[in-house]
């Protein structure tokens, strides 16, 4: 692992997520604007990143840990499914679904893979995608469900398929096992567009946080949403990996991937159903601004281990 790294990459995390901040409070952009940031994440940066990270040939050992990181996320999102339903029973209807949503839906999608690729290279970045894949497939059926109450499996179906990262990584996938060669002009646009990704992201986290304001934003709910989603799941997962003796380097890339603060996309989700939209901007704030404190506790950690 490289501590150093992952020093610079919070701080520069840090840095663009302030720069999100202030252009909004010098009245540049408006904290709406953070929609078309995301779309463009969404729908182009981020999928140009995970295409990019399957251009390798993989080897018998390569697919023999793709199939054992897929175990270990499918496990992770089976056990945040389990503490989301039996929680937050007592919690009042416009701050649950935020609570369940954000507990099974990680940003891992969005920050896990500027982390994965600043402390273990391209190799972190491509088995994050494998992580991924669970996770994105949770995001749009037992994820959307808590805020839409009833099933619709077919929308949500429909939803996975279309995904512009689901599409990303299935190219990949075909792109990694078939050995196809991408004409170089394409590959360095993928990777010019991928690497604006984690920037974008940061800055519409600073949109959010010039919206929502840091008042209010440290109080109970919060604290104990962090500590579960920052160091009880991440802790679960640790465990799990060294009960089953799983290759230090898995186990690394998934602690670190587990210890993710809250989805960016949960305060949108909470607009769009008319939930608690501020306290959900305040969970997806102070979770983030606390895995950039706590990340380097988790690598130390697991540099010990």
């Amino acid at each position: 692992m490289n501590l150093n790294e992952l020093f610079l990459l919070q701080f520069m995390m840090f840095a663009e997520m302030i720069v999100g901040y202030l252009l909004c409070m010098t009245g540049v952009l408006s904290p709406k604007d953070r929609s078309v940031f995301s779309k463009a994440v969404i729908n182009v940066f981020l999928p140009c990143s995970i295409v990019n990270s399957f251009l390798t040939r993989p080897d018998s050992n390569v697919l023999q840990d793709f199939l054992t990181v897929l175990l270990v996320s499918i496990m992770i999102q089976v056990f945040c499914t389990i503490l989301a339903n039996v929680l937050y029973r007592r919690t009042p209807a416009n701050q649950k679904p935020i609570l369940q949503y954000a507990t099974v839906c990680s940003n891992a999608g969005f920050l896990g893979n500027a982390v994965a690729e600043g402390v273990y290279g391209e190799l972190g970045l491509l088995y994050g995608q494998i992580y991924l894949i669970p996770l994105r497939i949770v995001m749009w059926t037992a994820g959307i469900s808590y805020f839409e109450g009833q099933s619709d499996w077919k929308t949500k179906i429909r939803k996975i398929m279309t995904h512009p990262c689901i599409i990303a990584v299935t190219i990949g996938l075909c792109i990694m096992l078939t050995g196809i060669t991408l004409p170089a002009a394409l590959t360095r646009t993928m990777t010019s567009l991928g690497r604006c990704s984690t920037p974008l992201i940061m800055v519409f986290l600073g949109m959010v946080l010039a919206e929502t304001g840091v008042k209010g934003m440290i109080n109970k709910d919060t604290l104990k949403f962090a500590l579960l989603r920052l160091i009880l799941i991440p802790s679960v997962v640790l465990l799990f990996c060294l009960l089953f003796h799983v290759d230090s380097f898995i186990t690394g890339l998934s602690v670190l991937l587990a210890a993710m603060p809250a989805g960016s996309t949960t305060s949108v989700l909470a607009e769009q159903y008319h939930s608690d939209v501020a306290f959900a901007s305040n969970i997806v704030v102070f979770t983030t601004i606390g895995s950039i404190l706590l990340l380097p506790a988790w690598v130390l950690l697991l540099q010990m281990l």
